[in-house]
């Protein structure tokens, strides 16, 4: 460490200490100027953010805001990281999916900065029999492979292995994970799976390859049904401890059953959350391996969220996955998993796996993220979330095994009634745009030509729902398209705009975003006689709507205008409907469709 020389100058010798009282003054203020009459710890409240799970976060955190000493890298409860150096010896493990057999592909990944595979077999995969095809060229004791094989992992995880040895690969150079996880198919499936074959494969890895692993606890099937980050770790929580039970009862030891054991997590866009979240599962990981008499590190593999990927506008994913990956990198995982940007559409393309490769190139390589140990460590914020988060998912977590445990809670139907209420709520904000999607909820672009991608194989279903932040937008944009196949136009809606543009751009830029957000093409030209629409909004400020809003509204009737909408708030005379900043965007649009004739 570098000691300054005491020179007498401090870099803030001119400026008074200042006190959180003095903060919350100020805010007091400036809230005050916006009609709200609050003091003290109300007025932090009032800009404070209320996120799932019943968290917060406020505008402002400091020393004051304590939370559990989160301990050294690589040492319980693993907060900080799961090796005490981090992932600074080279980056984290940059793991490519593979649900196709493409020629050459999976080699092409890891000569062009993937390091280890991720090969999914089976129904929704690669057939098993192909395995041996996907990995032609691939030098085994150098690459781990990951699979992820459902109901087929013990003719999957046999087929691997041989592999192995037909290459002459030792047993002590083998690295990876088979994949198996039965309960974590049976969320996806509602289909039950006889454990023994599990327990039988980890037992095998435990005596005869040390560098393998048996099991995945995979979170993904929570994060896609709605669910929070709250109920993704304890779910995650439940299934490990399930399968910790499973093990030891087969004949493994602790230490060995913990071994054995993988978790996959989704990586999001929202930044500090995922931090959060990857930070908050080691520490929960970690208290469950001390009760069990196992302590040691959760072994990490994030995923890019597929719940946030777009198929509108997809190019835009790309900086969600870049974000995603800073995220699940800052959070110490051990493996990350970028989807290609068009992961939505299909089979990526050769270009979309590379843009997919080289995001955590960059991170590693260029932006050197990998070279500091923990780098949100230390940040007020970060750790009262992590904590804060950590408690949320341990409450859920214990109510799961209150409730029988994972298998239980699955069978009940109770997990999926869960999911589905955060997923219920989450929707209304997304449908009133106060979570917006860049590209498809704002700053849509009606005359862009699709992407276009090969099918990629069905996924197992039949269990817990997939969701998709776009879901609602996506098929109001359905109906538009077909509108356009059928009748050569999409549905048009006429910006009326009164007085000079000072005055009505910024609602007028409001309306059109919001209305082709359903697909519905905005016309500001002309006169609304000429524009092929069927409906219009005024669009000005409150003051000419009190002057020239009645007038206007009854010029628009006579061209025949069937349905006036304002931009704003208020009661105006001739008006059907108003649009304004957090109504429910997604009701508005499909009732507008629905007057339209638009199926």
């Amino acid at each position: 460490m570098t000691v300054l020389p005491d020179d007498g100058l401090s870099l803030a010798a001119e400026f008074p200490d200042a006190t959180h009282e003095q903060w919350q003054h100020l805010v007091e203020g400036v809230l005050r100027k916006s009609g709200k009459e609050v003091s003290g710890a109300a007025a932090e409240d009032a800009l404070s953010t209320t996120l799932e799970d019943g968290l917060r976060t406020r505008p402002l955190y400091t020393a004051r805001d304590d939370a559990p000493d989160p301990g050294l890298p690589g040492f319980a409860p693993y907060v900080r990281g799961s090796r005490p150096e981090g992932n600074t010896a080279g980056g984290w493990d940059v793991r490519q999916r593979h649900t196709a057999l493409t020629e050459g592909a999976p080699l092409a990944d890891l000569e062009n900065g993937g390091t280890s595979l991720w090969l999914v077999l089976g129904e929704g995969g690669i057939p098993v029999d192909g395995l041996g095809r996907a990995l032609e060229g691939v030098y085994l004791d150098l690459a781990p492979v990951v699979l992820d094989a459902g109901r087929d992992t013990e003719r999957a995880a046999e087929a691997l292995l041989g592999l192995y040895a037909d290459n002459g690969v030792d047993a002590g150079a083998v690295r990876g994970n088979l994949g198996g996880d039965p309960l974590g198919y049976e969320a996806r499936t509602g289909t039950r799976l006889d454990l023994a074959p599990y327990t039988a494969l980890a037992a095998r890895c435990a005596g005869q390859y040390p560098g393998l692993r048996a099991l995945t606890v995979d979170a993904l099937p929570y994060h896609e049904a709605g669910g929070s980050a709250a109920q993704e770790l304890g779910a995650s929580l439940a299934t490990g401890v399930a399968y910790l039970r499973e093990l030891t009862e087969a004949g493994l030891d602790v230490e060995q059953a913990a071994g054995q054991l993988e978790f996959r997590y989704a990586a999001t866009a929202d930044q500090f959350l995922t931090i959060a979240k990857l930070r908050a599962a080691r520490r929960l990981w970690a208290r469950v391996a001390e009760v069990c008499g196992a302590p040691g590190a959760q072994v990490q593999h994030a995923v890019t969220s597929p719940v946030m990927m777009a198929r509108r506008d997809p190019w835009v994913n790309m900086l969600r996955t870049t974000v995603a990956t800073l995220a699940a990198g800052v959070g110490g995982a051990d493996s990350v998993t970028v989807l290609p940007f068009d992961h939505a559409l299909g089979l990526p393309d050769a270009f979309s796996r590379r843009i997919a490769r080289n995001t955590s190139t960059i991170l590693i390589e260029e932006s050197h993220l990998a070279r500091v140990i923990d780098p949100a460590g230390g940040s007020w914020y970060v750790e009262r979330l992590t904590d804060e988060l950590a408690r949320a998912a341990w409450e859920f977590f214990r109510s799961i095994e209150r409730d029988g445990g994972q298998a239980a809670v699955l069978r009940s139907g109770r997990l999926r009634t869960d999911l589905a209420t955060t997923w219920a709520e989450r929707s209304k904000k997304l449908a009133k745009r106060r979570e917006p999607i860049t590209g498809v909820s704002e700053f849509p672009l009606l005359a862009e030509k699709p992407v276009e991608r090969e099918p990629a194989p069905e996924p197992p279903s039949g269990g817990l729902p997939r969701v998709r932040r776009d879901e609602a937008y996506e098929e109001l944009r359905a109906r538009s398209d077909a509108h356009l196949a059928a009748t050569g136009a999409r549905p048009r809606i006429f910006l009326a705009t009164i007085g000079p543009a000072a005055a009505y751009t910024a609602r007028a830029t409001f309306a059109a975003n919001l209305f082709q957000a359903g697909g519905i093409e905005p016309v500001s030209e002309g006169r609304f006689e000429d524009s092929g629409a069927t409906e219009a909004v005024l669009c000005s400020s409150d003051a000419l709507y009190a002057e020239q809003g009645a007038q206007a509204a009854e010029s628009l009737r006579a061209a025949g205008a069937r349905h006036l909408f304002l931009a704003g708030r208020g009661e105006h005379a001739g008006i059907d409907s108003y649009v304004f900043a957090g109504c429910d965007a997604v009701a508005v649009l499909s009732a507008t469709l629905d007057r339209m004739g638009v199926s």
